[in-house]
């Protein structure tokens, strides 16, 4: 049991405070001892959230909605930040601060809203779909070449609204983001793995803290083992190809009793799969077959390929010509 209010710095937005929620039920139900009032929620204003309509990868890119809250956790205005681990640069050295907990992770998968019921293969040619993230964007080029492709920024509720607002046809969420809100009632198709692998680690919520707090012990009671595992699985893929959120890869590991499934999909900015491959093996062996799956994509792809699709050159959005 703390002796102090335990503070947590997380992002002003509906989705983040869920996702804190969700933590601190947890905390009381696997800590009799602890109750509502010995935690406090401290909002913090992210690079991200300050420029809500630019192309993230224009602005950096890397670590933009975790960035200052990692600087109040190390001057010590909050104890603990709260993330979408996918927003956490796999390539970036905590330095300073850790992991302490990985939560139960939610639905992996995208998720489709269109305004006409219609499913993704149904969409007339043409339909606008919406999205911010360069893998998706990807991968509808890689399947409906046909549709046309408009940046899409802002919050969930902002997101919806402009769908609802008849800006686009159809949009792309994580179905995650969604279940946490109470808004799946909403997504017209959950989208198949086989067709949108989702980018790592979407789905799991992590807590990070400064090296040895001591509040670890506390968090690791309600750490979820199988999702850290996935996720690291997940990160040390990208770590061994130098990939991060600006990159058009898919990477998803899944553990089914003792083995652990990893499955990548890498594309060009254009649509094009350059590199798919599912590799299996004991699940104690999760690192160095992730390490085998990276070295793997390297050697059919190449470093310098791989690290050129850090770059979209070419506006995000797109019109079928």
């Amino acid at each position: 049991m703390p002796d102090k209010k335990i503070t947590i710095g997380i992002r002003n937005s509906k989705l983040s405070k869920a996702q804190t929620n969700q933590l601190i039920q947890a905390l009381i139900e696997a800590t009799p001892s602890l109750n509502e009032n010995d935690i406090q929620t401290e909002f913090i204003q992210t690079t991200g959230d300050k420029n809500p309509t630019h192309r993230l990868d224009r602005i950096g890119g890397k670590g933009l909605f975790i960035k200052e809250i990692e600087e109040h956790i190390i001057k010590g205005t909050v104890d603990l930040g709260i993330h979408s681990l996918k927003d956490l640069p796999a390539t970036a050295e905590l330095g300073e601060l850790e992991l302490i907990c990985w939560m139960r992770r939610q639905s992996p998968q995208d998720s489709l809203l269109s305004n006409s019921g219609k499913t993704f293969s149904e969409l007339p040619a043409g339909s606008i779909i919406g999205t911010s993230s360069i893998r998706r964007r990807a991968q509808i080029l890689n399947l409906r070449p046909d549709l046309s492709i408009k940046l899409l920024r802002g919050n969930v509720d902002t997101r919806v609204n402009k769908l609802h607002n008849k800006e686009y046809d159809a949009i792309l969420l994580s179905l995650a983001g969604l279940e946490r809100l109470g808004l799946e009632d909403l997504v017209t198709e959950t989208l198949p793995l086989d067709l949108f692998l989702p980018a790592a680690c979407q789905g799991t919520v992590v807590v990070q803290a400064k090296q040895n707090s001591p509040l670890k012990d506390l968090l690791m009671n309600i750490n979820d083992e199988t999702t850290q595992i996935e996720s690291i699985a997940e990160r040390l893929v990208l770590k061994t190809i130098n990939a991060n959120c600006n990159s058009p890869v898919s990477v998803y590991a899944k553990i089914n009793a003792d083995k652990i499934t990893i499955e990548c999909v890498l594309y060009a900015h254009n649509g094009e799969k350059l590199f798919a491959q599912s590799v299996i093996d004991d699940k104690i062996n999760f690192k160095q077959l992730s390490a085998t799956l990276g070295e793997n994509i390297i050697s059919a792809v190449g470093q310098e390929h791989i690290n050129a699709l850090d770059n979209l050159e070419d506006d995000f959005n797109y019109t079928p010509s």
